[in-house]
């Protein structure tokens, strides 16, 4: 009997392509008559995804083939880095083309479908010359994937130029959030004035044309967003299939994870806050003397992941410091020796998996949303860029399961420029606040870790959708 076979192109970020693979894992492990070929692209400034992509090569799945697709250098002629990056998934259509025509002519296997993350949708194009269905995976959140419908909806149906909500106080009132969203907690990228703002809401036009959209949520997290997806006859069906996660982490940082973890057994249960800023995440001298000041006055025992910005001419992900004093106020280190640890690179899940960490300062991206509800550690919020301040306005106001220290903060992706400084004395109430044991928000994170394991689970709600999305595919085999 012929296989089902479906084709998974994840962006080349080290986030969107943990997440696809992670859900390309639990497809094949739920139904056996299916097969995955994912294909990698590669992204010459983020060296992360190479060390991912070749530790799944090393380590076969019988139901999942790798294939790296040609190295594409992207231009550097293009004004941002959302045109550089849409330019360089276009120039990869001749290679996705050679794939599918490969399966559709397999002996062996029926393709089945493509499944795309939600900024490749120029790879539509390519699906549709094969009279593929195509599906969108959003490695994201619902209420955020709502907020791209909403600006899209406004700007086709409406006529409306939404270039007018940049850094705007005005509120929508946006279906997929409870509360009204202020207009500057958009995405930047949004608002791009070389065209690229208009490409990222022409992604969300396409979406409406796929037949799926897979989203890393769960029912009990996101009812309202997902129920307002779901009740938008415009939209295909959406399957929220969360928490999709990579638990295990990466075997090429051994060592450092078990000098972490050998500093934490140390430590008494939920005492110490782990700050970590996801692998974008830096910040300049003056605000690292401000989080350094805000820790050592507040008390608590700490672990501080801390990485050197990139270099404003360059698209670079942040890097180690080489000497940590440089950087940090003088004799800061040997002041706290004795209750906090800064480090570079973090193994974050692990790190949240240990009950001596009692509260996580995160930027809000999504993976680390969920890593945080899957271990039941609260968050203080400190958004950077992309859709985080969305992210962090669902936890903190429509949610009510984290604590704000800033939502609104900004700081430029690709030029490292931030909105602001924030002061020692505000990031200092808001450790206080996250690490209070009274916090009420507390037992409600509790409440939604056990939610959160309960969804993927046989008759949860994420089991359920999976289940669906899986009979979708197969009904498409003739």
């Amino acid at each position: 009997m012929k296989k089902a076979e479906l084709v998974f192109v994840p962006l080349p970020g080290i986030g969107h392509f943990v997440s696809c693979v992670e859900l390309a894992k639990l497809l094949v492990e739920c139904d056996e008559r299916l097969s995955i070929t994912v294909l990698m692209m590669k992204l010459p400034f983020d060296p992360k995804v190479s060390s991912y992509t070749n530790s799944l090569v090393e380590t076969p799945n019988l139901h999942i083939r790798y294939l790296e697709l040609m190295k594409e250098e992207p231009s550097s002629q293009l004004s941002s880095f959302l045109s550089i990056l849409f330019r360089f998934i276009d120039n990869h259509k001749s290679c996705v083309r050679e794939v599918l025509a490969e399966i559709s002519n397999s002996v062996s296997s029926h393709l089945g479908g493509i499944v795309i993350d939600m900024f490749c949708t120029s790879l539509i194009d390519v699906a549709n010359e094969f009279g593929v269905p195509s599906y969108i995976f959003c490695p994201g959140g619902a209420a955020t994937l709502g907020v791209l419908f909403q600006l899209q909806s406004l700007r086709d149906d409406l006529n409306e130029d939404v270039s007018h909500y940049e850094n705007s106080d005005v509120e929508l009132a946006l279906p997929t959030y409870i509360n009204p969203v202020p207009a500057k907690l958009l995405s930047s990228a949004l608002f791009e004035k070389d065209g690229s703002g208009d490409m990222f809401l022409d992604q969300a036009k396409r979406y409406r044309k796929t037949k799926g959209i897979i989203i890393n949520t769960f029912l009990e997290l996101e009812s309202h967003a997902i129920h307002a997806l779901s009740n938008d006859k415009t939209i295909p069906p959406v399957y929220a299939v969360g928490p999709v996660l990579n638990l295990k982490g990466s075997n090429s940082q051994n060592q450092e994870t078990e000098m972490i973890m050998k500093w934490l057994d140390l430590q008494p249960e939920c005492s110490v806050v782990f700050l970590c800023f996801g692998s974008g995440g830096s910040f300049d001298g003056d605000q690292v003397e401000e989080i350094a000041y805000a820790l050592e006055r507040s008390g608590y025992r700490f672990l501080w992941s801390l990485r050197r910005p990139s270099p404003k001419e360059n698209f670079e992900f942040p890097s180690e410091y080489e000497n940590l004093d440089e950087v940090l106020p003088k004799g800061f280190l040997q002041r706290t020796a004795a209750v906090g640890k800064v480090i570079g690179w973090a193994p974050q899940a692990a790190v949240l998996s240990h009950p001596a960490v009692g509260g996580f300062v995160s930027h809000c991206g999504w993976n680390s949303i969920l890593e945080s509800v899957w271990y039941g550690v609260p968050v203080a919020t400190w958004s950077l860029y992309a859709e985080q301040q969305q992210n962090a306005f669902l936890m903190v106001k429509d949610l009510a399961v984290a604590v704000e220290i800033k939502i609104d903060f900004k700081r430029d992706f690709v030029l490292g420029v931030s909105s602001e400084i924030l002061s020692a004395d505000v990031i200092e109430r808001g450790i206080k606040h996250l690490m209070d044991p009274e916090n009420e928000i507390r037992e409600k994170v509790k409440e939604m870790k056990e939610k959160s394991r309960l969804a993927p689970n046989e008759g949860g709600s994420s089991f359920s959708s999976l289940r669906r999305f899986l009979e979708d595919v197969l009904d498409n085999i003739p």
